[in-house]
Parts: structure tokens; C-alpha cells; sequence
């Protein structure tokens, strides 16, 4: 055999040996790796176990730390509850005694009957040019209480769209459809009922607001029906037709304007009345539609003013907007 031969010879089974050798050793090695990661992986369940151990130790001692205040909120609460009874039974009480000292009904020394009605039925007419006498007491002798109330529909209007009024954009638009799932706008029986009757509720409502100085009625009643008009309306053809002539722009123009114009009537009264100076507004004749002074006009804003916030009451407790 040649040298050449035996030393290829060689070569190839140190090579063989070498592969062998290796092979081995790369078991060896994967075992050793295998067995860490099980170490590991066991080493992470303990760690995972003393982690929550850790943390149900902690939880019990916040709640042995705070077992005393929480016994004292319960203390607390039962006391609450019994001062609020004494307080009621305590209140009620009071009422009663008090009412047991009013003087009996009808008697002729009641303040019921004292010089101030005399005054609003004697010369009501005369001093208001108001045929309807509570008309001309609300808003002539008592103008500046009505104007509170008037401003308590406003600040309650508001109060509710700052709580329920949705944004604009995607909400708006899903509010729409879900109006659109909840009410069948598409139904021809209220349609055709409410063709007919929401305009005859507006005329009625215009008319108790006009003639609120010479007959039963007044801003209040006649906003009233206006509001349930706006409403019947809305349930029978849904907020898109409604906005095409009283959306979000046009509540806010309405509102507003009436209650400053409101307020700017009644003030006039009380400066010229404050500094005793004669009201240059003409009464008109009693009787008329044109008369009573500023009377008419107030009516107007006041009906105004609640026609708005029946339809925002509705509208934001049914969608969350005007429009």
C-alpha cells in the first residue's frame, strides 16, 4: 500500500472518530441544556408561587390594617341612619305643631284677606291692563319671583346637556341610529294622525300665549302645549325632519334671546318702580289684544323659554342631543 494511501486511510477514520467524538458531545450538550430549562422552568414556578404568596400576604395584612376603620364606617352608617330618622320624625313634628296654629279656613283675619288682595282684585286691571288678574300677579306684582323661575328652567336645561349631551361626529351618528332602531319613523298611522293635530296643538298653543292677558292661560301653559307639539311631532317623524326647522342653532338663538329680552322687560319695571318714576308703556285699552302694557311680550319669552325646555328635556333623556 502507498504512503499516499495510508495517510488518506488515516485521515478518513480520524474523521469518522472525530464526527463520533462530536456527536456525543453534542448530546451531552443538549442534555445538560435540557435539564437547565427544566431547572429553570421549575425555578419560575417557585419564584411564581412566592410572588403570589408574597402578594395574599400582603393583601391579609392591608386587611388586618384596615379592619378598624372599616369597622368604624360600619358604626358610622348605622348611626347615620338613625339621626337621619330623628331628624325627619323631628321635622314632621314641627309641621304639624305649626300647622295646628294656623288659623282656621275662611276666617275674615286671615293674611289671606289682607289689604294686599284687596289691592291685586280692585285695581289689578287698572294698574297692569291685564284682564286676567292672575296674569297680571305673576307678571306685574310678582315679576321678580317668575323671573327666578324662569332662570330655574334655563339653569336646569343647561345642567341636563351639560350631563347628556353627546359629542360630536361617530357618537352623534350612532346615536341617530339607535333613534332610528328604537322608533318605527316609518309609521303612516302617526303620521297621519299627527299631520293633523300638531298643527292644530301650535295654534292652540300661540293662542294661550296671546290671550294670556285676557283670558285663562299664559306663557307657562301655552310653552307647554307648544313643547308637547315639538314633541309629538319629533315621535311621528324622528330629529332629522324636526331639525329642518328647529335644530341645536336654532334652541340655543330661541332660548337665549328670550330669557335677555325677559329680563330686560322686567327690569325695566323694577328700575322705573325702584325710583318711583311713571311707566311710559301705554296699557292699552283692557280688552284688547294689544294691551297690558309689557305683559304680552313677557308672555311671549316666557312661552318661549318653556316650549324649549320641554323639547331639550326630551330630546337629550331620548338621544343625548338637539340634532
Amino acid at each position: 500500500m502507498s504512503r499516499k494511501r495510508r495517510d488518506y486511510k488515516s485521515t478518513f477514520y480520524s474523521r469518522i472518530e472525530n464526527f463520533v467524538n462530536g456527536k456525543e458531545e453534542f448530546l451531552l450538550y443538549r442534555e445538560k441544556k435540557e435539564s437547565d430549562v427544566q431547572r429553570l422552568e421549575t425555578l419560575e414556578e417557585e419564584l411564581t408561587e412566592a410572588a403570589d404568596l408574597l402578594e395574599m400576604r400582603e393583601e391579609l395584612q392591608w386587611m388586618r390594617d384596615h379592619t378598624e376603620p372599616l369597622d368604624f364606617l360600619k358604626r358610622f352608617h348605622r348611626l347615620y341612619g338613625v339621626i337621619a330618622a330623628l331628624v325627619c320624625f323631628t321635622m314632621m313634628v314641627l309641621l304639624l305643631v305649626t300647622v295646628s296654629w294656623l288659623p282656621r279656613f275662611g276666617n275674615a283675619d286671615n293674611p289671606a284677606n289682607n289689604e294686599v288682595i284687596k289691592r291685586y282684585i280692585e285695581k289689578g286691571e287698572e294698574e297692569t291692563g291685564a284682564v286676567n288678574i292672575v296674569t297680571g300677579l305673576i307678571l306685574n306684582y310678582r315679576g321678580f319671583d317668575t323671573m327666578g323661575e324662569t332662570h330655574v328652567l334655563f339653569i336646569a336645561a343647561s345642567c341636563v346637556m351639560i350631563l347628556l349631551l353627546i359629542a360630536e361626529g361617530e357618537e352623534k351618528r350612532a346615536g341617530y341610529a339607535f333613534d332610528r332602531y328604537l322608533e318605527p319613523k316609518n309609521d303612516i298611522i302617526i303620521q297621519k294622525v299627527a299631520a293633523f293635530l300638531v298643527p292644530m296643538v301650535f295654534v292652540l298653543g300661540i293662542y294661550v300665549i296671546l290671550n294670556g292677558h285676557l283670558s285663562p292661560g299664559g306663557g307657562f301653559s301655552g310653552g307647554a302645549i307648544i313643547g308637547a307639539g315639538l314633541i309629538m311631532y319629533v315621535s311621528a317623524y324622528g330629529f332629522r325632519k324636526t331639525e329642518r326647522f328647529f335644530n341645536e342653532h336654532v334652541y340655543k338663538v330661541a332660548k337665549v334671546s328670550a330669557l335677555c329680552f325677559y329680563v330686560c322687560c322686567l327690569s325695566y319695571y323694577f328700575y322705573m318702580g325702584a325710583h318711583g318714576y311713571d311707566n311710559h308703556i301705554s296699557l292699552g285699552t283692557p280688552g284688547n289684544i294689544i294691551s297690558s302694557g309689557l305683559i304680552l311680550f313677557i308672555n311671549i319669552f316666557v312661552g318661549t323659554e318653556v316650549a324649549c325646555t320641554m323639547y331639550a328635556f326630551y330630546a337629550l333623556f331620548r338621544k343625548g342631543g338637539l340634532e
